[in-house]
């Protein structure tokens, strides 16, 4: 069983935004290639850090309104938000160890 949320527009304030805890969002379309090679790396993250960080996807042609208000120019983008405040970004898919750094950075941070 993944711990992969599904962030929608009606979901981001309360899972995100509103969180106790950090939340990786993962900013993807169902049409992008790198996207679909981001998509296991975080799959596999949602559940290695279940217990520090919330990681979950948000499809931006559902949502163009939460893209267009954070800024995603491209996708994949990874976004971190703490305290209801976007923190950091990774644009791009540099490759499965450099996505586990970035999400690590903030998971330990915060442990």
């Amino acid at each position: 069983m993944s711990n992969l949320k599904v962030f929608t527009e009606d979901s981001f304030k309360t899972e995100v935004l509103e969180s106790e805890q950090p939340v990786v969002v993962d900013f993807f379309a169902t049409w992008c290639g790198p996207c679909k090679m981001m998509a296991p790396v975080v799959h596999q993250l949602a559940d290695d850090f279940a217990a520090k960080v919330t990681v979950g996807q948000l499809d931006v042609d559902e949502a163009p309104s939460l893209a267009q208000r954070y800024q995603v120019m491209g996708v994949p983008t990874l976004a971190i938000f703490e305290g209801g405040q976007l923190v950091d970004r990774l644009v791009g898919f540099p490759g499965p160890a450099a996505v586990r750094d970035f999400v690590e950075k903030h998971a330990v941070a915060t442990a």
